[in-house]
Formats: structure tokens, sequence, C-alpha cells
């Protein structure tokens, strides 16, 4: 009886922890491009940034708050990612780069192909996302 208990707390535990810190939604691979824009890696999105491209970080808020790229607009992709939201945000004409916890996380992928279809026109799709930015080092807030 205790190790059923025991096996069933495990249980409940890994099941809010996937939803609490946003593991349910990761995916074991994301489309490697997006149809309209252009993928970019993490020296091309620096390159972006140096230009003064806008940045879309499509995480959760937790992940916002503990860090993400200087001047990146936050729009939850389930939360406030609309046509709407991005238009007060970017012009159709800006360049734009949508970014999330990198090649499992969907929601990138997801907001490039909205903005396409939109009628975004300078779309970027930075597929390795936060975690490759970070990890070069490039300036974090």
């Amino acid at each position: 009886m205790k190790r059923f208990i025991t096996t069933l707390s495990v249980s409940a535990l890994l099941a809010f922890a996937s939803t609490s810190f946003g593991t349910s939604e990761l995916i074991d691979a994301t489309p490697e491009s997006v149809a309209g824009s252009t993928t970019v890696d993490a020296a091309q999105a620096k390159s972006l940034f140096d230009n003064e491209a806008a940045f879309v970080d499509l995480r959760k808020e937790n992940m916002w708050n503990s860090g993400r790229i200087p001047g990146a607009i936050w729009l939850d992709f389930k939360m406030a990612f609309s046509a709407e939201a991005l238009a007060a945000e970017v012009g159709k004409e800006e360049k734009v780069v949508f970014y999330c916890s990198g090649v499992r996380c969907p929601r990138s992928s997801k907001a490039a192909t909205k903005a396409v279809k939109w009628g975004y026109s300078q779309v970027y799709y930075f597929r390795d996302g936060f975690p490759a930015w970070k990890n070069a080092n490039y300036p974090v807030e």
C-alpha cells in the first residue's frame, strides 16, 4: 500500500510540474522552417537584434520573468498573441523575430506562421530560441 501511495504521489507531482513549468506543450521537434519566413540561428538573431529588429517572446510569464532578450515584446502565445496584439507592437513592414524556449517549443513556429498569414513581410523564426541566445552569452535582461 505504501508503494502505491508513493507511486501515486510521484505521478501527481510530475503531472503538476509538467503543467506548471510548461513542459506539457513541448514536442519532439519543431519545424526547421516556416513558409514565408526566414529561419535564423543565434548569430543571425544577434545581427537582427543589433539592427533593431523587433523580438517577440512567446513564452509563459514565469519564463519571461526568469530572463529574456533585452527589449523583447512579451506576447504569451496562448494568452495574448493575436493579430491585434501584434499589430499594436510591430508594423507589417518591420522586421520581427519570434522566439520561445528552443527546438521543442512550438510557440515560435506557430506565431511565425500566423504572422505570415496576417501579412507581415519580414518574419524571422528563431527556432533555437532563448536557450541558444543565452548559451551564446548574448545580453539578457
